[in-house]
């Protein structure tokens, strides 16, 4: 394959990886074998929406060495490898797909999958060894993993897949298959370990959260309480879109408002003051985020990119009036029973964030299933906190 070809492929993908939600920001890579000793992936730190061919690297299968201004994704290691033991591969696509995602948390891999899933993908998916992203000891993880059988996927503990095909279209169709996988690997597991019912991810949420609070009733969501909202700091005005699609605006400053609003807008109102940095806030009540709220428990990090764009840790308020004082610092609060109020500088950053707590509340409550899950060392988690803010956040902007 000529290098232009391979280069608008790895630009398609990116973009296609996009449209599934299979990333967030600048999260996962692509790449595509030219030949037995190079291979093209996408750029590092660099938004999927808008590369041009200058943006992708040409790289080295076996020395990983790489020509040009533009750096080639930190990950690029574990594509080599994909070239280097599997021979008919020549896409590679690296995911942190929702739900293989949240089996990623968990001690071990798939051990058995069967039907057409296994003609495609194979008969069992390993966990990669967990190491900090861009590492040796990931890169590690993840080729020994590739070792242990012919399976075109892996599973990275804590972190997301790596799923690989003879073209793009099967790369994609072995990533879609994993996630079915994966939700059937949960349900059955939920069945088996603790007597659940629940034939969808949606209403195991709710089923496992009833089970371990202790619940008679699922708790059931005001809907005129769910907003979304942007503030302009110039002009003092914050804008809530209500669920229903309709606008009401406030001053930030005095609370004024041209509409009567339930207390959870004076709950944006208190974040947009305490945190200058926020513009952009999403109530996310997705059916995990909801379900993880109603435990009234800080999260930890059980994935790396929810300590990289959400927090070392979110914590939960009582109440919407306590929201400001338990977000600082991080850029999502849990409310007690009400999901989570999920905020950025702008709305690409609070989509993000909004993305990343649905799949760390689907993980954790995949761990319950499974035991106690170990969360990510806090240095660590830290360590990727500040690494994400002072530079990949800023090069996502760009």
């Amino acid at each position: 394959m000529d290098v232009l070809t391979a280069k608008k492929l790895v630009i398609e993908a990116g973009e296609r990886l996009v449209e599934k939600g299979l990333i967030a920001r600048t999260w996962g890579n692509v790449s595509c074998r030219v030949d037995d000793k190079t291979f093209v992936i996408t750029p590092s730190g660099k938004p999927y929406i808008g590369l041009t061919p200058d943006d992708i690297v040409e790289v080295a299968i076996n020395t990983l060495e790489w020509g040009g201004n533009v750096k080639p994704s930190s990950e690029k290691g574990i594509h080599a490898e994909v070239y280097k033991q599997f021979p008919k591969a020549n896409f590679v696509i690296h995911t942190h797909q929702k739900v293989a995602s949240a089996v990623s948390a968990l001690s071990s891999g798939i051990d058995k999958v069967t039907g057409e899933a296994a003609k495609l993908i194979g008969d069992r998916i390993h966990m990669g060894g967990y190491g900090l992203p861009g590492t040796k000891k990931l890169r590690k993880g993840v080729t020994n993993a590739l070792k242990l059988s012919s399976s075109k996927a892996v599973i990275m503990a804590h972190h997301g897949a790596l799923c690989f095909g003879k073209d793009s279209e099967e790369a994609f169709e072995v990533a879609s298959s994993l996630e079915t996988v994966s939700a059937d690997y949960i349900l059955a597991n939920a069945k088996e370990k603790l007597g659940l019912k629940s034939n969808n991810l949606d209403d195991f949420c709710s089923e496992i959260a009833d089970k371990l609070t202790k619940s008679k009733k699922t708790v059931e969501i005001d809907k005129s309480m769910l907003y979304n909202s942007t503030c302009n700091r110039e002009s003092g005005e914050i804008i809530f879109t209500e669920a229903d699609g309709s606008e009401a605006s406030m001053d930030l400053n005095s609370g004024a408002t041209d509409y009567v609003l339930s207390d959870m807008a004076q709950a944006h109102r208190s974040i947009y003051l305490a945190c200058p940095k926020f513009n952009n806030i999403i109530h996310n009540a997705s059916s995990e985020v909801v379900a993880v709220s109603r435990f009234g428990k800080t999260m930890k990090p059980l994935l790396d990119d929810f300590a990289q764009i959400c927090g070392p840790t979110v914590k939960c308020a009582k109440a919407p009036e306590y929201v400001a004082k338990k977000i600082k610092g991080k850029n999502a609060v849990l409310i007690k029973d009400m999901g989570a109020l999920c905020c950025g500088a702008n709305e690409g950053d609070a989509q993000a964030v909004d993305m990343i707590m649905s799949k760390s509340g689907l993980t954790l409550l995949t761990s319950k299933v499974f035991g106690k899950a170990k969360a990510i060392n806090p240095a660590e988690a830290w360590l990727m906190r500040i690494v994400y803010t002072l530079k990949y956040s800023k090069q996502a902007e760009k």
